[in-house]
């Protein structure tokens, strides 16, 4: 019974030593990282206003800009005396879901496309050299 007791008690103490470490680890590898990491490096903004807003605003209603490249409020445009546009902030540039496809055809989406035939007119050098 006390060897059994015995062999919980190494059990238990090497379980959480084991997640003491891990925690340690974790929260070590959280402060190493660069501020652009911890919030997205493509958190990005967009213009919100009011429904009497400038024309120069309600022009880029839907678009989401880089937070470094935004444009600065009041926008230069703006005819209004008072600004009262803000920037609503997101942690992704991108709006729904992945644009690339990989059954697209090779164009500006980055895909590699598909083709009706096999194009190369030699054999793989991989299979020429396992054969010889």
């Amino acid at each position: 019974m006390h060897e059994l007791m015995l062999g919980a008690l190494l059990v238990l103490t090497v379980a959480w030593l084991t997640v003491r470490i891990r925690h340690n680890k974790a929260a070590m590898k959280a402060e190493s990282r660069p501020a652009a990491q911890e919030h997205g490096a493509y958190r990005a903004v967009a213009i919100k206003y009011s429904e009497n807003a400038c024309d120069a605003a309600k022009a880029m209603t839907g678009r989401r800009f880089l937070s470094n490249a935004a444009p600065r409020l009041p926008l230069p445009e703006c005819d209004f005396p008072k600004c009262r546009c803000k920037f609503a902030h997101y942690g992704d540039r991108r709006t729904g879901r992945e644009r690339r496809s990989p059954f697209a055809p090779a164009a500006v989406t980055g895909s590699t496309g598909s083709f009706q035939r096999e194009r190369r007119e030699r054999t793989d050098r991989r299979q020429r050299s396992r054969s010889d």
